[in-house]
């Protein structure tokens, strides 16, 4: 990206729908007021379900339509190699939740996130004088543990993991429309198909979450600055949104599916149901999920862009703090593979987007940050905005340091890794700095490396290149290092492991007590 590229343009105070009218990506930001006097600045955090990293017209996706999130970066910063370090939806939460790395807050692959942390992000912003509220999916248990929230609106997509639970938003479906099926559209949680939503628009859990977040922005009036997630479970499957987004990418040059000259292995489908996690499908298939996949993207930006608007008429947009990021990424399709749980970049790298108050931070806008960050440290930046500081007992880092000095110090590299999901051979570890990977295949030790600057779509495993044979042999040690403190059966005797069976939770994982 050219320095002329991440250079802030001073602007005018608009209207959020003139600035959007008038600015294109990554040039105007707004010019932020100072929030009065000592309150603390409110936070805004807002999140989606499955949101790969490079589905943002902010990223560069030219095919994308995110007006809403690409204003949000030109406004703040977009941070370009953030990742979920164990990219399905329950472990990423835990590190939301804790601020931890996968070994410390335990959850190592697809489980249940604990009932309780030492640590947990709304009960920490409760005790730094917020109040905390939620809305949408939070993928918790049991269902309706809050874990600090003053007040929780849920939608599970369906999901009844704890007895009698229904969720807030099938509850007020059943309300308002008590003829109609919330599934009527007719696709799985994890399908690959994509369909227009059949119902009214007003009734989708997409509208849903943003109405609510509206709402409590319209409607509060307390004394203490608040904190606001809004999650909503979209673009995560199913791939539903409202015909006429659908219809927006009917014609739309979408990209078509990676496929790395290593993924022959996945060519073939591992079931004839509609919910695989790979199989190659054919450029038709792929480009009708991405249609569907694009238009969910896009309405929750409209969505989001709803909620920006509230909190700009409440005269506060410039007195807040707002996030975006997803808890993972998508495969759709890239590599024969379908869903998530996958170290690749499709799977384990996110959007996120960081827009902060003059006030707090005093730094260029529009920057496009390069360091590799991860969703545990979202509360230590939420932590350090609220005045707290630094803590030891998180893992994570607070990004508004990379806002205040982009050559602060900071981690080389992440580590990304998931237990067995699907079948044996998806169990592996990784190693990435945004320009380079390194993956170590669990079941059978084989290594892949790829270059993610002249290849970011990961097509060439280089772990065979016998000139790149010292590159592999750097993060091979790299990996080594990271893994010693867990021993066995993770390294033995300078060496790392094959690990045929499952490691779903570490020792730190809490018990109940």
């Amino acid at each position: 990206m050219s320095r002329a590229m991440d250079e802030q343009l001073a602007t005018p105070r608009l209207t959020r729908r003139d600035a959007l009218a008038a600015a294109s990506w990554g040039a105007a930001a707004f010019a932020c007021s100072t929030p009065s006097g000592n309150k603390k600045p409110n936070i805004l955090m807002l999140m989606s379900d499955q949101h790969r990293g490079d589905c943002v017209g902010a990223d560069g996706n030219r095919a994308v339509s995110t007006p809403h999130l690409d204003q949000l970066a030109a406004e703040g910063a977009l941070f370009r190699h953030a990742y979920s370090s164990t990219p399905s939806c329950t472990p990423a939460r835990a590190a939301l939740l804790t601020g931890q790395s996968p070994w410390r807050h335990g959850m190592l692959g697809y489980g249940r996130v604990a009932e309780r942390y030492p640590v947990e992000k709304p009960r920490a912003l409760r005790q730094a004088g917020y109040y905390t509220a939620g809305i949408g999916k939070m993928h918790w248990h049991p269902q309706r543990n809050p874990h600090g929230f003053h007040s929780v609106q849920l939608d599970e997509s369906g999901r009844v993991q704890s007895p009698g639970f229904v969720s807030d938003y099938r509850r007020w479906f059943a309300q308002e429309a008590p003829d109609l099926d919330p599934d009527a559209t007719g696709i799985g949680w994890n399908d690959y198909r994509a369909k227009a939503y059949v119902l009214p628009e007003r009734l989708h859990p997409t509208t849903w979450t943003a109405d609510r977040a509206v709402e409590f922005l319209q409607g509060y009036n307390r004394p203490e600055s608040f904190f606001l997630k809004v999650s909503f479970a979209r673009p995560h499957s199913p791939y539903d949104p409202p015909q006429r987004f659908m219809d927006r990418y009917a014609e739309a040059a979408l990209p078509e599916a990676a496929v790395g000259g290593w993924a022959g292995r996945y060519r073939e489908r591992n079931n004839d149901s509609f919910s695989i996690w790979h199989g190659d499908l054919g450029p038709e298939q792929v480009r009708r999920s991405r249609q569907g996949y694009y238009g969910s993207v896009s309405f929750i930006d409209e969505q989001i862009g709803r909620i920006l608007e509230a909190l700009e008429q409440r005269g506060e947009l410039d007195e807040t703090l707002i996030l975006y990021f997803s808890d993972h990424g998508d495969m759709t399709g890239d590599h024969h593979m379908w869903r998530k749980c996958f170290a690749y970049e499709a799977s384990a790298r996110i959007p996120m987007i960081v827009r902060w108050p003059a006030g707090l931070v005093a730094a260029e806008r529009g920057q496009r940050i390069d360091r590799p960050v991860e969703i545990r440290d979202v509360l230590p930046t939420l932590l350090d905005a609220a005045g707290q500081g630094e803590r030891e007992d998180m893992d994570g880092r607070s990004m508004l340091s990379l806002l205040r000095d982009r050559e602060a110090p900071w981690r080389e590299f992440i580590d990304l890794e998931h237990s067995i999901c699907y079948s044996p051979r998806n169990h592996w570890t990784a190693l990435t700095d945004g320009r380079a990977k390194y993956i170590f295949h669990a079941l059978d030790g084989e290594e892949q490396l790829f270059d993610l600057l002249s290849d970011p779509h990961e097509r060439q495993d280089l772990a065979g290149d016998s000139s790149r044979e010292s590159l592999l042999r750097l993060w091979r040690n790299r990996m080594i290092d990271h893994l010693a403190e867990r021993a066995e059966p993770f390294v033995k005797a300078g060496k790392l492991m094959t690990r045929p069976e499952r490691s779903l939770y570490s020792p730190h994982y809490p018990q109940p007590s």
